[in-house]
């Protein structure tokens, strides 16, 4: 099939491609650069998918089959007016799947979540959990008005190799150079991870399954684990001894810490509110069988050692609280 990448030149994007060129598409990737480094199998279209005379200009006369919609401006915001004109410009006839990477933070928070439940309000506070949720609706009104052959996954924490945020990196980095880490509060906040070749599995698997089309993923391994329990995962693909230092959560904020940055302390993004989700859905119509974590922790942990996308950490801020601690009674559960 024709298909169009929206954004394929990073972690998802280009293991995404790959697959597909695999599989016998002919791939064209939608990007904001004039060229890229995936190879000359891929035609490549330069856009700013925020912009919508941009997007029209470079769309154009173009027709696919398939699109994968991936892209979210982290500096700007990916509004669900962005996603809706995209989808409107490449609508058609000749459009079989169109597959938007939302996430679970689209349903705001809570546990547990199934398909089903409702997502975020237009208001909610924080503007990326806004977005996805206002974007999936926008997505499943066309569905219901038009039969427009949405599919949205929504995965929670990614991890695996090629990853370009700051998160199994940072307490690699850390183990590596004999650093304690911190350990927010009691470390027993939940998380949920997926690994990237599960997701695009999922993803490359909604547009073959009939019955995908106008339908919401929860695409994750089956059971949320603990922080501490993907600390002592990360050590072990390291094969290195895990420190920790616990500091409780009111403390690291009031001292200037922040899972959003600059000072960082349990890497980028974290440190959130748990939000869980089952996955029977998945498993049931995409045939979705997560890599185990410690294998895949192995794998990306083999990747780092070869492609380390980071520079050497300042740890000036993690030597502060470090000191804090050391003035501190042991943390009480603050989760």
């Amino acid at each position: 099939m024709n298909v169009l990448v929206i954004g394929g030149t990073l972690f998802i994007g280009r293991l995404l491609v790959n697959e597909l060129l695999k599989a016998g598409h002919e791939v064209t990737v939608l990007h904001r650069r004039p060229k890229h480094n995936l190879g000359r199998r891929v035609a490549n279209l330069q856009a700013d998918r925020n912009d919508l005379e941009s997007l029209k200009a470079a769309l154009a006369g173009r027709r696919f089959e398939v699109v994968f919609d991936n892209v979210y401006d982290w500096e700007r915001g990916t509004t669900a007016a962005h996603v809706e004109a995209a989808a409107r410009l490449v609508a058609g006839d000749r459009l079989h799947r169109y597959v938007y990477l939302s996430s679970v933070a689209a349903y705001g928070d809570g546990l547990n979540h199934h398909e089903g439940d409702a997502l975020a309000p237009d208001d909610h506070h924080d503007s990326y959990v806004r977005n996805k949720a206002m974007a999936e609706r926008a997505l499943f009104r066309m569905h219901q008005r038009d039969k427009f052959p949405v599919v949205t996954m929504r995965p929670p924490f990614l991890y695996g190799p090629g990853n370009n945020f700051y998160r199994e990196a940072f307490f690699w980095q850390r183990m590596r150079d004999k650093r304690p880490i911190v350990l927010p509060g009691d470390g027993r906040r939940l998380m949920q991870f997926v690994h990237v070749r599960d997701l695009v599995g999922a993803m490359r698997k909604a547009i073959e399954v009939p019955e995908a089309a106008g339908q919401a993923f929860n695409i994750s391994n089956s059971r949320p684990i603990a922080q501490i329990e993907a600390l002592e995962a990360m050590a072990r693909a390291a094969g290195r001894p895990l420190q920790l230092v616990r500091i409780p959560r009111d403390r690291i904020l009031r001292a200037g810490g922040s899972p959003f940055g600059p000072r960082l302390y349990f890497a980028y993004y974290f440190d959130l509110a748990p939000i869980t989700m089952v996955v029977n859905k998945a498993q049931r119509v995409l045939k979705l069988k997560p890599v185990d974590f410690d294998e895949g922790m192995k794998e990306t942990y083999r990747w780092w050692q070869r492609h380390n996308l980071f520079p050497k950490p300042d740890y000036a801020f993690e030597d502060s609280l470090i000191a804090l601690a050391a003035t501190l009674p042991p943390p009480a559960d603050d989760d």
